[in-house]
């Protein structure tokens, strides 16, 4: 692997980079080819991350989180997805998943659910986008209706698709953005609702081009009974809730990007290096070497685009144009370096003998998901000529 040098800020967190680096070795890098080809999801490996404490790691220590900064976090998810994108990308979704409550729940709500999600055990799903609303999430069409009273307890009936949901039906509880009345955005809420709830089932997971092994489906919920004390934060404010978990997502996403990116530069350099063409190696030929070069300073500035974006979390600036910037500008640097990969491995990179046709399929999907980078140009224009 190209050797990478990381923005650590203290002790405990370049202890815990050793940890994340020493796991990936053993638990990811073995695992990831094989089961992508199988399209299996790794859900042991899900729990042995959570059991070392990389599930919660931006989140309070109070409530069984890591306490750790969101520039420390990001480099883990990166290094996560330079490995394995399956789970690089499954930890950033837990991470949104868990943000609602985190961030909007009331201390009682805190204290009952949020440290089994943190904890290690429990794996999340995030499920905002329906089969007619994806860039327009105001759209939304899932409803949940208030009932109870007397003798039967208070709760939301809930009747609606969700699509496109990463760990549907292998997540232990997902935060469900419902319209709860038909003012427009300000009628939409977020609810907290457990795996097994009655009247939520799975739709076949999706046959996608690339990450195979990440389960995607429809959450399919028809009269599903939420309890009315899942309620994360009030009615109506479910589409803050979103919009506000989209901009610390789409970090998750860019970091997860340049994992990716960094997977395939690691691939074609130790390829260039040794593969021989006209008595030397290929990578002494000029032209080769620019294209490694070029590369290389793409995934250098995505990384020093989501970090510094993730500084402004932590210093609690604004960062919402910033993590749209990081999240576009990262996305399209995977996509294209690597495709430079396939290229430098020449006909062998069209194979899936070597990994990087694999990387090449899954970054597509990273300039698709947490909002489409139309979705994300159109964000960084406004920001720029908002009054």
């Amino acid at each position: 692997m190209v050797a990478v040098e990381r923005s650590l800020p203290s002790d405990e967190g370049r202890a815990l980079f050793d940890l994340v680096e020493d796991l990936c070795a053993k638990e990811l890098a073995p695992r990831a080819a094989e089961y992508e080809a199988e399209e299996r999801f790794p859900r042991e490996v899900f729990r042995t991350l959570g059991r070392a404490g990389l599930l919660g790691l931006p989140y309070d220590e109070k409530y069984g989180g890591g306490g750790q900064p969101y520039e420390v976090y990001l480099q883990v998810v990166e290094e996560l997805a330079r490995n394995w994108l399956t789970v690089g990308l499954g930890v950033s979704v837990h991470s949104l998943s868990c943000y609602g409550l985190a961030t909007f729940g009331s201390e009682e709500q805190k204290q009952r659910w949020l440290p089994d999600m943190l904890g290690g055990e429990q794996l999340g799903a995030y499920c905002l986008s329906e089969p007619q609303s994806g860039s327009d999430a105001a759209a939304l069409t899932t409803r949940a209706t208030r009932v109870g009273g007397g003798d039967e307890p208070d709760a939301y009936t809930v009747t609606g698709t969700k699509a496109w949901i990463t760990h549907a039906g292998q997540a232990d509880f997902y935060t469900l953005m419902v319209r709860t009345s038909d003012d427009g955005p300000k009628g939409i809420s977020a609810l907290l609702a457990e795996a097994g709830t009655p009247g939520m089932t799975f739709g076949k997971p999706e046959n996608k081009m690339g990450m195979r092994g990440s389960v995607t489906a429809q959450v399919l919920l028809d009269g599903a009974r939420v309890p009315a004390d899942r309620l994360l934060g009030a009615e109506g404010q479910g589409f803050t809730i979103a919009l506000s978990a989209l901009e610390a997502g789409r970090l998750g996403i860019a970091a997860c990007a340049v994992g990716v990116a960094q997977a395939a530069l690691d691939a074609a350099v130790e390829y260039a290096k040794t593969r021989q063409q006209f008595g030397k190696s290929i990578a002494d030929f000029q032209g080769l070497g620019f294209l490694l070069a070029d590369m290389a300073t793409g995934v250098a500035t995505g990384r020093a685009a989501y970090l510094a974006a993730a500084r402004r979390r932590d210093e609690g600036l604004a960062y919402g144009t910033e993590a749209a910037m990081a999240k576009l500008y990262c996305t399209d640097m995977a996509m294209r370096v690597t495709t430079d990969a396939v290229q430098v491995f020449g006909g062998y990179g069209y194979t899936a003998d070597f990994p990087v046709e694999r990387y090449m399929r899954e970054a597509k999907v990273l300039q698709i998901v947490e909002g489409t980078n139309q979705v994300q140009r159109l964000v960084i224009s406004r920001a720029l000529t908002r009054a």
